[in-house]
């Protein structure tokens, strides 16, 4: 590792600070303010997170030349490594330059060697990958993505509903299983990834949350579905940009698990990147192919195309070009200003047909949502929403307190025409029946004015769990409780109402389950702080030109002497200046050594070389030893 640091650190001293910045630049997160010499940019710059960090923003052919240099053990040189890659010097040449930017590898002298810890994954053995085909380029033609968007703030909602309607258990880890995914995308009518992708959105939106192993909307939800259909699609934006998973769309994997790391954040990023609002791609495969080849490490071809998927659905990209909600989302711009311009009002009419069936084109307003769910049963969601009203759903209107006249004025007022017949003969006709059953928790008792009625349900083995038997010619006693008898009468088929001790009808009002939300991610802070261009430069000639001699900066032997000061901190100043003289003059000096823990040796040595830290020196039995300046314990004058 010394050595290696030693070799950077010879390296950078080669450089221009022009060049030096360039390596500050690619490499940022090692600059700050307080790397004091070239030493010390060298230590960061071999750290292996950063040095990780600087081989995810690669190319294929980089990657190739690096795994090459790393195969042939430091030793190759450029004839070598283009013999093993296959390749033309200009080829090579460009790719070694993104290396030696990054502070990956460099020449020294006729040899390539490479940073420690480089990892050279994906390098494509006995060959130099060339860039794809360019993408072919045209002027935009503004594709509304309205249609894609609308579906994905849809689907989000009818998920909300499965998923309050509907068992969807999650696993004890928080994660949702791949039978799960399946079962519900089968139920919903979509693919797995689609399904995935509302999911993800709906966690990170805080639209659902887990309550006891089920998957429940949280009360965030609620708000969220009341609102306007572009505050509704700015929030699955926002939820977007922080999501970090990769997908992938050939196999439905478990959702809602957080994942370390920022792959999902920098490959939605930088794929977003690509993108213009003036000039659209005509063929986004061919895109995903030059982006997988730029950046390997970060891109690949199965999740770089669900990704370009994903931007379609949200309505950030439409044929190959950026939306003015793409742009929004890439400049940081006002993303809830983009949205609502982008969204068309929500529906306020329905269009209701002789089928019972009421249709919504688009999105449905929150009033008219309220209103449909309350007398009718939600029953597609694919083009347009359709809700079906049955005496089922009519009955519920009706428990809930509301008359035929009541309902039928609601329905009225959200319809784009007059309410057919059959609708209205419906709601009076359920009307008419609701309410001759009457429920009175004894447990409870049912009474009728008809007493036929009575003896009809006293005989029916349906209801033989509530143990039915007669007070009165007009009354029933039931063994259970008022809630399960009325549960029990409506299973069968008939439509009670309950009534409370004093012969008044009770409300009934069903109560939402919802679950707490997870809460965002944050991002994390880095405790860097980080330089804009003006301080890199600055710093980058500071580093350079406080290493440079320099004529009127003391004698040779004062010089030597205030670097091993910096370099050394254990030994006196006699014995530095001793030291110093014999690197000078090069006399020889008694020095003791640390080899190793609680291990000292001593060397008569003769000093030849001192190079960032290491002094090269003859020693007595004619070898040529490398000392490390900071391991030196003693310094004294041979006897």
């Amino acid at each position: 590792m010394a050595r290696r640091i030693n070799a950077l650190a010879t390296w950078l001293h080669t450089l221009e600070p022009d060049e030096v910045a360039v390596v500050l630049v690619h490499r940022r997160d090692v600059a700050d303010r307080f790397i004091r010499t070239l030493k010390d940019l060298a230590t960061q710059l071999t750290d292996s997170d950063s040095v990780h960090l600087a081989e995810d923003t690669l190319d294929q052919g980089a990657v190739d030349v690096l795994g090459a240099i790393v195969a042939q053990g430091n030793a190759g040189t450029v004839d070598t490594v283009c013999a093993d890659l296959r390749c033309s010097l200009d080829d090579f040449e460009r790719a070694f330059r993104q290396l030696e930017e990054r502070a990956l590898a460099w020449p020294d002298g006729a040899r390539l060697i490479a940073v420690n810890s480089v990892r050279t994954t994906g390098a494509q053995p006995g060959q130099l990958t060339l860039r794809p085909k360019k993408p072919v380029r045209r002027k935009a033609s503004g594709v509304s993505p309205v249609v894609a968007a609308m579906s994905t703030v849809d689907g989000v909602a009818r998920l909300l509903a499965h998923c309050e309607r509907d068992s969807f258990d999650a696993r004890y880890t928080g994660g949702v299983a791949t039978v799960e995914i399946r079962r519900a995308a089968r139920a919903l009518r979509v693919a797995d990834g689609v399904l995935r992708l509302w999911l993800e959105l709906a966690v990170e939106t805080q639209l659902i949350g887990i309550e006891r192993a089920r998957l429940l909307p949280t009360e965030h939800a609620d708000s969220w579905l009341g609102s306007a259909p572009g505050e509704r699609l700015a929030a699955l934006v926002k939820a977007w940009q922080r999501m970090d998973w990769r997908p992938e769309p050939d196999q439905a994997r478990a959702a809602l698990r957080d994942y370390t790391g920022a792959a999902g954040l920098a490959l939605r990023r930088t794929a977003l990147e690509r993108f213009s609002a003036e000039e659209a791609y005509t063929d986004l495969d061919e895109l995903v192919a030059d982006l997988v080849w730029e950046r390997p490490a970060v891109q690949d071809p199965r999740a770089t195309a669900a990704v370009m998927s994903e931007m379609e659905s949200l309505g950030l990209i439409a044929g190959g070009a950026l939306t003015t909600l793409g742009t929004a989302v890439l400049n940081n711009g006002d993303i809830d200003a983009a949205a609502a311009e982008l969204m068309p009002p929500a529906a306020e009419k329905a269009a209701f047909q002789t089928d019972m069936t009421a249709v919504v084109n688009g999105l449905p307003s929150p009033e008219l949502s309220a209103t449909l769910n309350l007398v009718a049963d939600l029953e597609d969601n694919d083009a347009a929403r359709v809700w079906r009203l049955s005496a089922g759903s009519v009955r519920r209107a009706l428990d809930s307190g509301f008359t035929a006249e009541d309902v039928l004025t609601k329905l009225a007022a959200v319809s784009d025409a007059p309410l057919p017949q059959v609708i209205e003969y419906q709601v009076r006709d359920v009307a008419r029946r609701h309410g001759q059953l009457t429920v009175t928790d004894v447990a409870s008792c049912v009474r009728a004015e008809d007493p036929m009625l009575l003896q009809e349900i006293a005989k029916s083995k349906r209801l033989g769990s509530l143990k039915l038997r007669f007070l009165a010619p007009t009354v029933l006693a039931s063994a259970q409780p008022m809630a399960e008898t009325l549960a029990a009468l409506r299973r069968a088929g008939y439509a009670p109402t309950g009534l409370d001790a004093g012969d008044q009808s009770i409300v009934e009002h069903v109560g939402r389950r919802r679950a707490p939300a997870r809460g965002e991610r944050r991002p994390d802070r880095w405790w860097r702080t980080e330089l804009d261009e003006l301080e890199l430069a600055q710093l980058a000639i500071r580093l350079v030109e406080q290493e440079r001699p320099a004529v009127g900066r003391g004698t040779p032997r004062a010089s030597a002497a205030r670097m091993l000061r910096d370099q050394n901190v254990v030994l006196r100043d006699e014995e530095v200046l001793i030291l110093a003289a014999a690197l000078v003059d090069g006399s020889p000096v008694e020095i003791r050594y640390a080899s190793g823990p609680r291990q000292l040796e001593t060397h008569v040595i003769t000093p030849a070389k001192h190079l960032e830290g290491v002094l090269t020196a003859d020693c007595e039995d004619g070898s040529t030893r490398e000392f490390a300046i900071g391991h030196v314990r003693k310094v004294a004058v041979p006897v």
